[in-house]
């Protein structure tokens, strides 16, 4: 019997904590328009190099340049822009509310606006998202009005799924926006069912699946590409890696496989990543990978390349596990900054402009909030009945449910 040393556990650690300084400089971006568009048929073998780089289109200089470039007119970037900055100051306005207890939950999504904003302008009616709780962009450029969105944070007699969910978790399948579940990770195995079941129908419709970075550890997203890859089901599969789950950063769930759109060779997929801070590049991508599963011609995994830059939730500090500074170090900057620029040095925006937009969209969303808390808060205002809870389960309700209602007084 040979003796060796001792065997160790190897526990991946970031590169920095708080009180470091944070240093991307590991972090390897592809020049602006240097990564090659390959067609949409194209072998999912003979494209494997997309899984390693970061497909860009914006510049340094806010000019779009290379194949992935072109795939939206101007005025829809003009709208773009728009929902992104709808969305975060949206985010602000929440945020406050639940400072002042008007909420018992909120979770922002600033830094990330740019993958489900232009991920929803590649989409067409119909189709269904089967998002996490940080893809409430996909309902803003979907136009869900936002004192519905504002009613279910607050739980108040407004909301439409009558206080039965956590405050984030909105649901609107008119709006290709399905209930977004608490379990991590299911979303992922339910968004490929309704491909499949889409395709069984010979539908056009389908599917978009999303999971965090952190979420791709759990084994419904492997179940999810098994089946996916197997039936080649009309879906995309979103991973949005924004560098941290609640409190461990990317590389504990991606272990040894370099980054999580490499995940997708060992089911023969084809996947690719993209930066998710430039709306134009998240928007090409997002439509190559909706067109190669409209034409049949099976799923597509993408990784979003972005950070998050507050906390996960209300109820974290982010200042306890990474420095402060971590956020302004990020070397893929601002969507909403970046897309500004792009529209400047296309003539099409201007500072003013912008400034005047911001406050317009911000009485807009203040005219939405009042309206909300007309009907009500956690704590006051016209809230959903009790006997809601017995309703929206059973097409016919049973007796015995039928019994429990009466005895409570419903």
């Amino acid at each position: 019997m040979t003796t060796g040393s001792k065997l160790s556990l190897h526990v991946p650690e970031p590169d920095w904590r708080p009180g470091d300084t944070p240093d991307f400089s590991n972090v390897q971006v592809p020049k602006a328009g240097s990564v090659r568009r390959p067609e949409v048929d194209e072998d999912p073998e003979a494209m494997r190099d997309l899984a390693y780089t970061i497909i860009r289109v914006l510049d340094r200089k806010g000019r779009a340049v290379g194949p992935w470039a072109g795939s939206l007119p101007d005025e829809a970037l003009l709208t773009g822009l728009r929902h992104m900055m709808t969305l975060r100051i949206y985010d602000a306005r929440m945020m406050m509310a639940q400072r002042q207890g008007k909420t018992s939950f909120y979770m922002q999504h600033l830094g990330e606006e740019a993958i489900s904003c232009a991920f929803q302008m590649s989409l067409a009616k119909g189709d269904m998202n089967f998002p996490t709780y940080r893809q409430a962009g996909l309902l803003v450029a979907a136009g869900y009005p936002l004192t519905k969105m504002m009613c279910q944070v607050y739980s108040n007699d407004g909301d439409p799924v009558r206080g039965r969910q956590l405050p984030v978790f909105y649901s609107s399948k008119e709006h290709g926006f399905f209930s977004i579940s608490g379990n991590l990770a299911t979303q992922y195995i339910q968004a490929v069912g309704w491909a499949m079941a889409s395709a069984i129908r010979q539908d056009d419709k389908i599917a978009a699946a999303w999971i965090g970075d952190g979420s791709t550890a759990e084994s419904d997203f492997h179940a999810g590409l098994v089946f996916a890859s197997t039936y080649r089901a009309p879906v995309v599969l979103n991973i949005v890696n924004n560098q941290w789950a609640i409190s461990t950063f990317q590389g504990i769930a991606r272990g040894g496989s370099g980054t999580f759109a490499a995940r997708g060779h060992g089911f023969g997929l084809p996947a690719l990543r993209v930066d998710g801070n430039d709306y134009l590049a998240v928007h090409a991508v997002a439509q190559w990978a909706v067109e190669r599963a409209r034409r049949n011609l099976g799923p597509t995994l993408v990784e979003y390349v972005t950070y998050r830059a507050g906390g996960h939730s209300t109820s974290d500090d982010p200042s306890a596990y990474r420095p402060k500074e971590e956020s302004a170090a990020w070397p893929l900057g601002d969507p909403i900054l970046r897309l500004k620029a792009h529209l400047i040095e296309k003539g099409l925006w201007s500072e003013d402009r912008h400034t005047q937009t911001e406050a317009e969209i911000t009485e807009t969303v203040v005219a939405a909030q009042k309206e909300a808390e007309a009907i009500g808060t956690l704590h006051d205002g016209r809230r959903p009945s009790p006997r809601d809870m017995f309703e929206d389960v059973y097409a016919t309700m049973p007796p015995h449910l039928r019994r429990q209602r009466q005895e409570a007084g419903f």
